[in-house]
């Protein structure tokens, strides 16, 4: 009940809190009435655009958090998670390069092992990563970072650089990627919302007078590369994901000094205090580490 609690507060919506508590909108529902019974107030009233709280379930709101908080603690003193016992949802974000390199795996073991546990896998968003993984509406990330972060704890997987894009027979493949020509081919990008790296090539052509044509945003890698090989489009990429799809491509150095990134394994310091959350981060590095020994 406490649980269905939370999630209405964060979601404001019975059908994305039972999205995210992995029930039916008839369940929330159920659990919804419980607890108005219990605290002899609606809690939530419906609005055109989900449900917004009371002035009951407001006051209420910050000693739930706390009982919860205190009563995972407590359980945690009390035992190491054990996945095989557990129906947790654990929640990661990251790009679908990430998302192909760590759920079979981890898939893998889950079922291997009988495992109840359950996965969300979301891509970035404009929101603030730091925010999400501190208020628990995420429990890991695995992202490209141009500078480490100094509001979460990480760890490094591989450093990389950025890469020119496009199709093999592509009408500029044969000739050499200029600060001209690399303005003038239309570009598809990652449109997750405001890029410090897209902003940092727009700052470095912008010192030269140029201005690059970005003219499609996209939500995953595997549009970008679908659409290099049906058109002609150019994309500013990492080489390792390039590297994948070479037979396809046509990969050139950028033609202006740019920063490498780091491809990290991120959390919040709330992981060191539950045993689940650094289970399944302990299970995410390895599998990465895994993979890049085999590279």
């Amino acid at each position: 009940m406490l649980r269905t609690f939370e999630e209405l507060m964060r979601e404001r919506s019975v059908s994305r809190a039972a999205a995210r508590l992995f029930l039916s909108q008839s369940a929330v529902s159920a659990s919804l009435q419980k607890l108005r019974d219990t605290f002899d107030d609606p809690l939530f009233k419906r609005t055109g655009h989900g449900v917004e709280p009371t002035a009951r379930a407001l006051a209420l709101a910050g000693q739930v958090e706390q009982v919860l908080a205190d009563i995972a603690a407590l359980l945690d003193k009390e035992r190491t998670f054990d996945p095989q016992a557990s129906n947790r949802v654990f929640r990661i974000t990251g790009s679908d390069f990430a998302s192909g390199n760590v759920l079979a795996s981890l898939g893998k073991k889950l079922l291997a092992s009988g495992s109840r546990v359950r996965l969300v896998w979301e891509p970035p968003g404009t929101w603030p990563l730091q925010q999400r993984l501190a208020n628990g509406d995420l429990d890991l990330a695995v992202v490209a970072r141009l500078q480490l972060p100094e509001e979460l704890e990480y760890e490094v997987l591989y450093k990389d650089h950025y890469v020119h894009v496009v199709r093999h027979d592509h009408p500029s493949a044969g000739n050499p990627l200029t600060l001209d020509s690399f303005c003038e081919i239309p570009q598809v990008f990652l449109g997750y919302g405001i890029s410090s790296f897209d902003d940092l090539i727009d700052q470095t052509l912008a010192k030269t007078g140029r201005q690059r044509f970005a003219q499609m945003a996209l939500s995953s890698f595997s549009q970008i590369i679908h659409q290099l090989r049906h058109g002609d489009h150019a994309a500013v990429i990492g080489n390792r994901i390039a590297q994948q799809h070479k037979e396809d491509l046509c990969i050139r150095p950028l033609p202006f000094e740019f920063p490498n990134y780091h491809s990290l394994v991120c959390w919040s310091d709330r992981a060191n205090r539950d045993s689940g959350i650094t289970w399944l981060r302990d299970q995410v590095l390895n599998i990465l580490k895994s993979s890049e020994q085999h590279k």
